[in-house]
Protein backbone atom coordinates (compact mmCIF):
# COMPACT_ATOMS: atom_id res chain seq x y z
CA UNK A 1 0.00 0.00 0.00
CA UNK A 2 0.91 3.55 -0.90
CA UNK A 3 2.64 5.12 2.20
CA UNK A 4 1.42 8.99 3.19
CA UNK A 5 3.67 11.02 4.26
CA UNK A 6 4.01 14.29 5.75
CA UNK A 7 6.95 16.44 4.13
CA UNK A 8 5.90 20.01 5.08
CA UNK A 9 4.59 22.07 7.77
CA UNK A 10 4.28 25.33 8.39
CA UNK A 11 2.63 28.11 10.30
CA UNK A 12 1.89 31.68 11.21
CA UNK A 13 0.68 32.87 14.52
CA UNK A 14 0.41 36.50 15.41
CA UNK A 15 2.38 37.34 12.74
CA UNK A 16 5.02 35.16 13.43
CA UNK A 17 6.31 32.81 11.27
CA UNK A 18 5.87 32.51 7.63
CA UNK A 19 3.78 29.47 5.04
CA UNK A 20 6.31 30.26 2.36
CA UNK A 21 8.18 26.56 2.89
CA UNK A 22 4.63 24.57 1.60
CA UNK A 23 3.55 27.13 -1.02
CA UNK A 24 6.90 27.04 -2.29
CA UNK A 25 6.06 23.24 -2.66
CA UNK A 26 2.76 23.78 -3.83
CA UNK A 27 3.99 26.24 -6.77
CA UNK A 28 6.14 23.10 -7.74
CA UNK A 29 3.68 20.76 -7.47
CA UNK A 30 1.58 22.63 -9.84
CA UNK A 31 4.52 23.01 -12.41
CA UNK A 32 5.27 19.37 -12.28
CA UNK A 33 1.33 19.24 -12.88
CA UNK A 34 0.26 17.53 -9.79
CA UNK A 35 -2.61 19.61 -8.75
CA UNK A 36 -3.06 18.76 -5.03
CA UNK A 37 -6.45 18.38 -3.30
CA UNK A 38 -7.42 20.84 -0.72
CA UNK A 39 -8.99 20.15 2.57
CA UNK A 40 -9.89 22.96 4.70
CA UNK A 41 -10.62 23.60 8.18
CA UNK A 42 -13.25 26.09 8.86
CA UNK A 43 -13.01 29.49 11.12
CA UNK A 44 -14.92 30.10 13.81
CA UNK A 45 -17.19 32.49 11.06
CA UNK A 46 -18.58 29.10 9.72
CA UNK A 47 -21.70 28.27 10.88
CA UNK A 48 -21.34 25.73 13.78
CA UNK A 49 -24.96 23.75 12.91
CA UNK A 50 -24.69 23.85 8.85
CA UNK A 51 -24.37 21.07 7.26
CA UNK A 52 -20.98 19.08 6.71
CA UNK A 53 -19.34 20.02 3.40
CA UNK A 54 -16.77 17.81 1.50
CA UNK A 55 -13.53 18.78 1.83
CA UNK A 56 -14.29 21.20 4.98
CA UNK A 57 -13.56 19.72 8.91
CA UNK A 58 -15.24 21.91 11.38
CA UNK A 59 -14.50 21.22 15.22
CA UNK A 60 -11.51 20.25 17.38
CA UNK A 61 -11.15 16.89 15.76
CA UNK A 62 -11.27 18.67 12.27
CA UNK A 63 -7.72 18.58 11.54
CA UNK A 64 -7.38 14.85 12.28
CA UNK A 65 -10.91 13.93 10.20
CA UNK A 66 -8.89 16.14 7.39
CA UNK A 67 -5.63 14.36 7.88
CA UNK A 68 -6.99 10.87 7.84
CA UNK A 69 -8.77 11.54 4.61
CA UNK A 70 -5.61 12.68 3.11
CA UNK A 71 -4.17 9.53 4.35
CA UNK A 72 -6.76 8.02 2.82
CA UNK A 73 -6.27 9.89 -0.72
CA UNK A 74 -2.89 9.22 -0.77
CA UNK A 75 -3.24 5.30 -0.56
CA UNK A 76 -5.78 5.56 -3.22
CA UNK A 77 -3.58 7.00 -5.63
CA UNK A 78 -3.73 11.00 -5.37
CA UNK A 79 -0.22 12.55 -5.39
CA UNK A 80 -0.46 15.17 -2.72
CA UNK A 81 -2.55 16.88 -0.37
CA UNK A 82 -2.62 20.01 1.00
CA UNK A 83 -4.53 20.75 4.85
CA UNK A 84 -5.04 24.50 5.90
CA UNK A 85 -6.54 26.17 7.97
CA UNK A 86 -6.80 29.80 9.18
CA UNK A 87 -8.84 32.18 11.80
CA UNK A 88 -8.00 35.59 12.85
CA UNK A 89 -9.53 35.27 16.33
CA UNK A 90 -7.99 38.08 17.90
CA UNK A 91 -8.27 40.68 15.24
CA UNK A 92 -10.82 39.48 12.78
CA UNK A 93 -13.89 39.19 15.18
CA UNK A 94 -15.17 42.21 17.37
CA UNK A 95 -15.72 40.63 21.05
CA UNK A 96 -19.49 40.24 21.36
CA UNK A 97 -19.19 38.78 17.67
CA UNK A 98 -16.46 36.03 18.63
CA UNK A 99 -18.16 35.32 22.29
CA UNK A 100 -21.28 34.87 19.93
CA UNK A 101 -20.00 32.37 17.88
CA UNK A 102 -18.59 30.24 20.50
CA UNK A 103 -21.73 30.23 22.00
CA UNK A 104 -22.25 26.56 19.78
CA UNK A 105 -24.96 25.29 22.90
CA UNK A 106 -26.65 28.73 22.81
CA UNK A 107 -26.73 31.26 25.47
CA UNK A 108 -28.11 29.13 27.95
CA UNK A 109 -25.63 26.63 28.16
CA UNK A 110 -21.80 28.11 28.04
CA UNK A 111 -18.63 26.24 27.31
CA UNK A 112 -17.90 26.52 30.75
CA UNK A 113 -21.48 25.36 32.54
CA UNK A 114 -21.00 22.22 29.85
CA UNK A 115 -17.67 21.16 30.44
CA UNK A 116 -17.90 21.68 34.35
CA UNK A 117 -21.25 19.17 34.11
CA UNK A 118 -18.93 16.91 32.08
CA UNK A 119 -16.22 16.95 34.83
CA UNK A 120 -18.25 16.03 37.32
CA UNK A 121 -19.97 12.64 35.16
CA UNK A 122 -16.22 11.98 34.65
CA UNK A 123 -15.14 12.36 38.20
CA UNK A 124 -18.38 10.77 39.77
CA UNK A 125 -17.05 7.49 37.17
CA UNK A 126 -13.84 7.49 38.54
CA UNK A 127 -14.81 8.07 42.20
CA UNK A 128 -13.37 11.22 42.91
CA UNK A 129 -13.95 14.60 44.35
CA UNK A 130 -14.01 17.81 43.42
CA UNK A 131 -11.16 18.79 45.26
CA UNK A 132 -9.32 15.73 43.97
CA UNK A 133 -10.19 16.91 40.26
CA UNK A 134 -8.94 20.56 40.96
CA UNK A 135 -5.53 19.10 42.19
CA UNK A 136 -5.44 17.34 39.03
CA UNK A 137 -6.25 20.47 37.17
CA UNK A 138 -3.35 22.45 38.93
CA UNK A 139 -1.19 19.36 38.05
CA UNK A 140 -1.84 19.70 34.89
CA UNK A 141 -1.18 23.22 34.36
CA UNK A 142 2.08 22.93 35.67
CA UNK A 143 2.49 20.23 33.28
CA UNK A 144 1.61 22.68 30.38
CA UNK A 145 3.47 25.19 31.76
CA UNK A 146 6.69 23.53 31.59
CA UNK A 147 6.03 22.14 28.07
CA UNK A 148 5.60 25.81 27.28
CA UNK A 149 8.75 26.97 28.13
CA UNK A 150 10.72 24.53 26.98
CA UNK A 151 8.27 25.05 23.41
CA UNK A 152 9.45 28.44 23.24
CA UNK A 153 13.04 27.87 24.75
CA UNK A 154 15.23 31.52 24.57
CA UNK A 155 11.84 33.66 23.29
CA UNK A 156 9.95 32.41 26.73
CA UNK A 157 9.59 35.48 29.19
CA UNK A 158 7.49 35.53 32.48
CA UNK A 159 4.77 38.15 30.70
CA UNK A 160 4.06 35.54 28.04
CA UNK A 161 1.89 33.72 31.30
CA UNK A 162 -1.49 34.54 32.33
CA UNK A 163 -2.09 37.38 34.43
CA UNK A 164 -3.10 37.00 38.29
CA UNK A 165 -6.48 37.22 37.48
CA UNK A 166 -7.01 34.15 35.25
CA UNK A 167 -5.78 32.12 38.33
CA UNK A 168 -9.39 32.82 39.87
CA UNK A 169 -12.09 30.39 39.38
CA UNK A 170 -14.82 30.63 36.85
CA UNK A 171 -16.82 27.72 37.84
CA UNK A 172 -16.56 25.78 40.50
CA UNK A 173 -14.32 23.04 38.88
CA UNK A 174 -11.86 25.44 36.54
CA UNK A 175 -9.51 28.76 36.46
CA UNK A 176 -9.18 30.67 33.96
CA UNK A 177 -5.73 28.57 33.31
CA UNK A 178 -7.67 26.00 33.34
CA UNK A 179 -9.39 26.77 30.00
CA UNK A 180 -8.26 26.92 26.62
CA UNK A 181 -7.31 30.72 25.56
CA UNK A 182 -8.12 31.59 22.26
CA UNK A 183 -7.41 34.82 21.19
CA UNK A 184 -4.49 34.23 18.82
CA UNK A 185 -4.39 34.57 14.99
CA UNK A 186 -3.53 31.29 13.20
CA UNK A 187 -2.78 30.01 9.90
CA UNK A 188 -1.30 26.70 9.09
CA UNK A 189 -0.58 24.45 6.07
CA UNK A 190 0.58 21.17 5.79
CA UNK A 191 1.83 19.00 2.70
CA UNK A 192 0.57 14.97 2.46
CA UNK A 193 2.34 13.43 -0.49
CA UNK A 194 3.10 9.92 -1.75
CA UNK A 195 6.99 8.62 -1.46
CA UNK A 196 7.30 9.04 -5.27
CA UNK A 197 6.07 12.81 -5.17
CA UNK A 198 8.32 13.57 -2.08
CA UNK A 199 11.46 12.50 -4.15
CA UNK A 200 9.83 14.47 -7.17
CA UNK A 201 10.08 17.52 -5.31
CA UNK A 202 13.05 16.01 -3.44
CA UNK A 203 12.34 16.16 -0.43
CA UNK A 204 15.20 14.30 1.63
CA UNK A 205 13.77 11.14 3.84
CA UNK A 206 14.71 13.17 6.86
CA UNK A 207 12.31 15.82 6.34
CA UNK A 208 9.49 13.32 5.93
CA UNK A 209 6.69 11.76 8.35
CA UNK A 210 4.98 8.78 8.06
CA UNK A 211 1.15 9.19 8.67
CA UNK A 212 1.20 5.67 10.28
CA UNK A 213 -2.66 6.19 11.19
CA UNK A 214 -5.67 7.85 11.81
CA UNK A 215 -8.00 6.58 14.60
CA UNK A 216 -11.59 8.55 14.40
CA UNK A 217 -14.87 7.60 16.43
CA UNK A 218 -17.67 9.93 17.25
CA UNK A 219 -21.03 9.36 19.54
CA UNK A 220 -24.49 10.23 17.34
CA UNK A 221 -24.75 13.29 18.91
CA UNK A 222 -23.35 15.90 21.21
CA UNK A 223 -24.17 18.24 23.99
CA UNK A 224 -26.00 18.20 27.24
CA UNK A 225 -28.52 15.01 25.88
CA UNK A 226 -25.08 12.72 25.25
CA UNK A 227 -22.81 14.18 28.89
CA UNK A 228 -22.75 11.03 30.22
CA UNK A 229 -22.10 9.01 26.90
CA UNK A 230 -18.79 11.43 26.73
CA UNK A 231 -18.07 10.48 30.23
CA UNK A 232 -17.27 7.06 29.70
CA UNK A 233 -14.95 8.13 26.50
CA UNK A 234 -15.58 4.64 25.43
CA UNK A 235 -15.14 6.30 22.06
CA UNK A 236 -11.54 8.01 22.51
CA UNK A 237 -10.50 4.35 23.39
CA UNK A 238 -11.69 3.18 20.52
CA UNK A 239 -9.94 6.24 17.99
CA UNK A 240 -6.92 4.96 20.40
CA UNK A 241 -6.51 1.81 19.93
CA UNK A 242 -7.26 2.16 16.26
CA UNK A 243 -4.45 3.91 15.80
CA UNK A 244 -2.05 1.46 17.86
CA UNK A 245 -3.47 -1.42 15.98
CA UNK A 246 -3.15 0.34 12.74
CA UNK A 247 0.14 1.74 13.02
CA UNK A 248 1.14 -1.59 15.14
CA UNK A 249 2.88 0.97 17.57
CA UNK A 250 2.78 0.14 21.36
CA UNK A 251 2.85 3.88 21.91
CA UNK A 252 1.86 3.78 25.72
CA UNK A 253 5.25 1.52 25.71
CA UNK A 254 7.15 3.68 23.45
CA UNK A 255 6.45 6.98 25.04
CA UNK A 256 7.56 5.84 28.93
CA UNK A 257 10.60 4.44 26.86
CA UNK A 258 11.55 8.22 25.83
CA UNK A 259 10.63 7.21 22.22
CA UNK A 260 7.57 9.42 21.81
CA UNK A 261 6.29 12.83 22.24
CA UNK A 262 2.51 13.71 22.21
CA UNK A 263 -0.09 16.38 22.52
CA UNK A 264 -2.81 15.58 24.27
CA UNK A 265 -6.10 18.08 23.55
CA UNK A 266 -6.36 20.54 26.55
CA UNK A 267 -9.00 22.82 25.98
CA UNK A 268 -10.17 21.56 29.82
CA UNK A 269 -8.97 19.27 32.33
CA UNK A 270 -11.30 16.69 31.99
CA UNK A 271 -9.94 15.44 28.11
CA UNK A 272 -6.42 15.04 29.07
CA UNK A 273 -7.71 12.99 31.84
CA UNK A 274 -9.65 10.79 30.06
CA UNK A 275 -6.79 10.67 27.02
CA UNK A 276 -4.18 9.67 30.05
CA UNK A 277 -6.20 6.99 31.30
CA UNK A 278 -8.03 5.40 28.28
CA UNK A 279 -4.60 5.16 26.73
CA UNK A 280 -2.88 3.52 29.63
CA UNK A 281 -0.30 5.66 30.16
CA UNK A 282 -2.26 6.21 33.98
CA UNK A 283 -3.79 3.42 35.63
CA UNK A 284 -5.56 5.79 38.36
CA UNK A 285 -6.75 9.27 38.52
CA UNK A 286 -4.51 9.45 41.30
CA UNK A 287 -1.34 8.47 39.80
CA UNK A 288 -1.77 11.23 37.30
CA UNK A 289 0.31 14.15 39.35
CA UNK A 290 3.80 11.28 39.51
CA UNK A 291 2.72 10.54 35.74
CA UNK A 292 2.71 14.48 34.93
CA UNK A 293 5.63 15.29 37.44
CA UNK A 294 7.84 13.17 34.87
CA UNK A 295 6.73 13.36 31.45
CA UNK A 296 5.01 16.30 28.82
CA UNK A 297 1.84 15.80 27.43
CA UNK A 298 1.94 18.30 25.15
CA UNK A 299 5.09 19.36 22.96
CA UNK A 300 3.02 23.00 22.92
CA UNK A 301 2.07 24.12 25.81
CA UNK A 302 -1.33 23.05 25.84
CA UNK A 303 -3.82 25.35 24.38
CA UNK A 304 -4.27 26.97 27.99
CA UNK A 305 -0.88 28.75 26.84
CA UNK A 306 -0.14 28.25 23.30
CA UNK A 307 -3.39 29.32 22.73
CA UNK A 308 -5.74 27.29 20.74
CA UNK A 309 -7.42 28.86 17.02
CA UNK A 310 -10.87 27.48 17.89
CA UNK A 311 -10.99 24.48 15.47
CA UNK A 312 -7.26 24.69 14.67
CA UNK A 313 -5.44 23.59 17.56
CA UNK A 314 -4.69 19.88 16.40
CA UNK A 315 -3.37 21.17 13.08
CA UNK A 316 -1.32 23.74 15.43
CA UNK A 317 -0.13 20.41 17.26
CA UNK A 318 0.39 18.38 13.91
CA UNK A 319 3.03 21.51 12.73
CA UNK A 320 4.71 21.50 15.85
CA UNK A 321 5.32 17.88 15.91
CA UNK A 322 6.69 17.67 12.99
CA UNK A 323 9.42 20.58 13.51
CA UNK A 324 9.73 18.52 17.18
CA UNK A 325 10.74 14.82 15.84
CA UNK A 326 12.62 15.77 12.17
CA UNK A 327 14.77 18.24 15.33
CA UNK A 328 14.81 15.77 18.32
CA UNK A 329 15.27 12.01 19.01
CA UNK A 330 11.95 10.76 19.70
CA UNK A 331 10.85 8.74 16.71
CA UNK A 332 7.04 8.56 17.29
CA UNK A 333 4.61 11.33 17.40
CA UNK A 334 1.07 11.33 18.56
CA UNK A 335 -1.41 13.84 18.49
CA UNK A 336 -4.90 13.88 19.91
CA UNK A 337 -8.34 16.28 18.66
CA UNK A 338 -11.51 16.40 20.68
CA UNK A 339 -14.73 17.59 18.82
CA UNK A 340 -17.33 20.08 20.69
CA UNK A 341 -17.98 19.15 23.81
CA UNK A 342 -16.18 15.22 23.09
CA UNK A 343 -18.41 13.36 20.72
CA UNK A 344 -15.72 13.11 18.14
CA UNK A 345 -12.38 12.24 18.97
CA UNK A 346 -9.34 11.58 16.81
CA UNK A 347 -5.66 9.92 17.26
CA UNK A 348 -2.93 10.13 15.18
CA UNK A 349 0.06 8.64 14.85
CA UNK A 350 3.08 9.71 12.71
CA UNK A 351 6.84 8.53 12.96
CA UNK A 352 9.57 9.19 11.35
CA UNK A 353 10.03 7.76 7.65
Amino acid sequence: MTQAQLVAATKVEDQQGQLNEVLHLEARLEALGIHPAHLVIEPLAADWDAPEREGFYRSGCGPLEALGEAKRLIEEGAKAVVISGEDHLKTGYEREERLAKMAVYGEDYPLTQAYTELAKAFSERHQISAEQFKTLSAALFENHRLSYRNALADDFHDELLPEARWHKPITELFRGIDCANPLVDFSGRVLVCDSETADQLEIANNKRLAIKAVGLSRLEGDGKDYLQDIARYDHLREAYQQACEESAIDFAGSFREGKALMEAYTCYPVVPMAFLIVSGLVDLLDDMPEFLSQHSITVTGGMNLAKGAWNNPALNALIVMYERLLAGEETIGLVHGNGGLGYRQGVAIVAKA
